[in-house]
């Protein structure tokens, strides 16, 4: 799939431990370890978008390694992001490196940001539901924004691929939303969204209400909830802050369990 795709599709993520995502040197160390070990054209290292990570993702990129950026969910962080993808490729391209061997995504997390902000909103409000997506609309706006003019032409020019936007945690999480929500809203040119398996199963079935481009649809709407929310008394940016911290600990908590049960299926084979 990836020679199929000319080299735009078919990779496969490499997690940097968790552990380090507020240790910026130990993240940059462990990512060209990662890359250099495994030697794949389709590798990609993931690094969470933490304010450590964003120089770590910088130097990354300029080192010729190819980037997943995981764990944004602010638009100020998936800024700082795009603004670390530019440096890095600006870099690679003064020391002579070939920019058309790099691929990024920016991981863009959904349904939690529904999660908790509904958490903090009353019982029946109008905006319950509603974060999501339109934080989601806005990071695609951010995208196209930035993702053109003199300075990504001259980028384009010498072979540099865009850095997409990937929706992940993209499942519902409450039953009373529709199981396809963060699919049916979020389809769009140059976007990938990471699909669970009871998405899957709902899309098979025919669920939902896919249509062109529902990325680029209501964009002031979206303005308007985000706006809607600080007048309900939630503080978007803590909530951001708050899913951040949240996520970086529970990646540490899986990453730490899947090496725990390497290790005892290790020691079965061995023993």
């Amino acid at each position: 799939m990836h020679t199929a795709a000319n080299g735009g599709d078919g990779f496969v993520s490499l997690e940097v431990s968790p552990d380090l995502a507020h240790d910026t040197k130990g993240t940059i160390e462990a990512a060209k370890s990662l890359f250099a070990r495994v030697n794949r054209p389709n590798v990609m290292i993931k690094i969470p978008a933490t304010l450590e990570g964003i120089s770590a993702i910088e130097e990354s990129i300029a080192s010729g390694i190819r980037v997943n950026v995981t764990l944004i969910f602010s638009l100020a962080r998936h800024e700082a992001v795009i603004e670390a993808y530019f440096k890095g490729l600006e870099r690679l391209a003064a020391a002579g490196g070939d920019l058309s061997t790099i691929a990024s995504v920016a991981s863009f997390f959904v349904s939690r940001v529904d999660t908790e902000t509904d958490r903090r909103l009353p019982e029946g409000h109008a905006l319950r539901g509603k974060a999501a997506v339109a934080n989601a609309k806005l990071a695609y706006q951010l995208f196209r924004d930035r993702f053109k003019g003199a300075r990504w032409d001259a980028l384009a020019a010498k072979g540099a691929r865009l850095q997409r936007p990937l929706w992940a945690s993209t499942s519902t999480k409450n039953p009373a939303y529709s199981s396809t929500l963060y699919v049916d809203e979020l389809i769009g040119r140059d976007t990938v969204n990471t699909l669970a398996p009871a998405s899957i199963e709902a899309l098979r079935k025919g669920e939902g209400n896919q249509r062109a481009d529902t990325v680029t649809e209501n964009v002031d709407e979206a303005l308007g909830v985000i706006r809607g929310l600080a007048a309900a008394g939630v503080d978007f940016d803590d909530v951001t802050a708050t899913l951040e911290r949240e996520g970086v600990d529970a990646f540490a908590e899986s990453f730490r369990d899947a090496l725990n049960t390497i290790e005892k299926r290790r020691a079965e084979i061995t023993s």
